[in-house]
């Protein structure tokens, strides 16, 4: 998509179920091991009582949604906020949605809204991404 396609509103979103295969190879890829997205056991003390996904794992979601959908392909992601506000667990199917916030045409730079919803529709990733297109 051309910078000139784009309008405050515009929307789209992806979805995943987060499975354990997920949550095992991005730990070997991240080399983020925390006991707490790896051991039933260990997280079985913490204080969500069960393993929960890592929240970049989540969070890239919405690299998918940018990269592939909107704006798409040849996106250059500038910048990110991040609030998490609830867990992750294995087994949940988690929505990205990226929606047009603001446009800067000098520079070709747009501002997303950014938010990572689960099945019970509540927001578990909120923020903005910043991004450039041609």
């Amino acid at each position: 998509m051309k910078f000139e396609e784009l309008q405050v509103g515009m929307k789209a979103s992806t979805s995943k179920t987060i499975t354990e295969a997920d949550v095992l190879l991005f730990a070997g890829v991240s080399t983020d091991c925390n006991p707490l997205h790896i051991s039933e056991v260990a997280a079985k003390k913490g204080m969500f009582g069960t393993r929960i996904a890592h929240g970049m794992l989540v969070a890239s979601l919405i690299s998918a949604v940018l990269g592939t959908k909107l704006p798409g392909e040849g996106t250059v992601y500038m910048g990110q906020t991040l609030k998490f506000r609830r867990p992750v667990f294995l087994g949940n199917c988690i929505t990205a949605t990226v929606e047009v916030a603001e446009l800067n045409p000098e520079r070709h730079i747009a501002i997303l809204n950014t938010t990572c919803t689960n099945e019970e529709g509540v927001d578990v990733i909120v923020g903005q991404a910043t991004v450039m297109l041609k």
